[in-house]
């Protein structure tokens, strides 16, 4: 038994506790476990847009994309939230985990455009990041006619998502591109390394990501070459003239301690970051049991969050 099965973890919030008592045990991942994965169908877009008054339409330029309108009762610009999924660098697409930034459209009129980006062992490197700051040019020059505020587009994504919207803004501000207005980092996936104490402490830990997944993630993702802090945000020397950030996570997950070291470093540059670690949360716990109280309490914390930023009444916050 090494050391790392011994270490004492956090205990996990009991909801989420019964919660992952249910689930089947999680195999280990690898090339054929990633294509079966792979292999499962995405949700139709039919069933994610039932009851939302939504407009919906598929582009690929430069990449594929997937933009939500609201439905308008004026002429003024929306806000945009520009996303991008989840799934550990490997898995996912632009359908994964949509809810989240649907839920924006929802409560503030905000346009969505969820950016299909390549995913690694194929596309290694900085490829993945590259993806999605093209679609963000894309959006930014377009603005007008997609109805969207050039001035409020918000970045968000959920773990590898989080960590590719965190590098994109880093890219963003180098490169002189669009402003961002905020970024939302959900659980997000910022440090090849994997070697802070959560990341020991959930080797080998049951769970939905453990510090094996991560490795397999940014082994398919790196490739043998150079890491960058584009790639790998933790590692970016300068923190400095991102936009007001917002990062949340577990206490039980491996992206604990990463997280909340990205959003220290950005405090010590001089910059705004609202930081929320739920005690007893896993990697990815609001989206998989939403009904449990400290998942609600999660995403009512991000919607109050997201609602001071884009100047939206907290009345129109459910």
């Amino acid at each position: 038994m090494n050391e790392e099965t011994t270490m004492a973890r956090p205990g996990l919030d009991p909801e989420l506790r019964a919660f992952l008592a249910g689930l089947p045990p999680m195999a280990e991942l690898g090339p054929e476990v990633l294509a079966e994965l792979r292999g499962l169908p995405s949700t139709p877009v039919d069933a994610i847009l039932q009851g939302r008054a939504a407009g919906h339409r598929e582009i690929i330029a430069p990449v594929p994309m997937s933009i939500f309108t609201p439905a308008r009762t004026g002429h003024a610009p929306t806000p945009c939230v520009y996303w991008v999924h989840g799934g550990g660098m490997v898995m996912g697409d632009r359908f994964s985990q949509i809810e989240i930034p649907l839920d924006w459209l929802d409560l503030f009129g905000a346009a969505v455009v969820s950016v299909d980006y390549r995913l690694a062992p194929e596309a290694t490197g900085t490829i993945p990041v590259e993806d999605c700051y093209q679609g963000l040019l894309w959006v930014a020059e377009h603005a007008g006619e997609l109805g969207i505020d050039p001035s409020r587009i918000v970045v968000a994504g959920v773990s590898a998502g989080g960590g590719l919207a965190a590098g994109l803004t880093l890219m963003a501000r180098d490169r002189g591109g669009p402003p961002i207005a905020a970024q939302v980092l959900i659980c997000p996936m910022l440090d090849h390394r994997n070697d802070t104490t959560s990341s020991r402490q959930y080797s080998g830990a049951p769970g939905v990501w453990t510090r094996e997944m991560n490795a397999f993630g940014w082994r398919s993702l790196i490739g043998g070459g150079e890491v960058s802090g584009y790639l790998s945000p933790a590692i970016a020397e300068d923190l400095s003239g991102l936009p007001t950030t917002y990062v949340d996570a577990g206490t039980a997950e491996v992206f604990r301690d990463e997280d909340v070291a990205f959003a220290t470093r950005i405090w010590a540059a001089g910059g705004q970051a609202e930081l929320h670690v739920w005690a007893g949360g896993f990697h990815g716990f609001d989206a998989l049991c939403p009904e449990a109280r400290i998942s609600v309490a999660a995403r009512r914390t991000r919607n109050d969050w997201l609602a001071r930023v884009l100047g939206t009444s907290p009345g129109a916050v459910r």
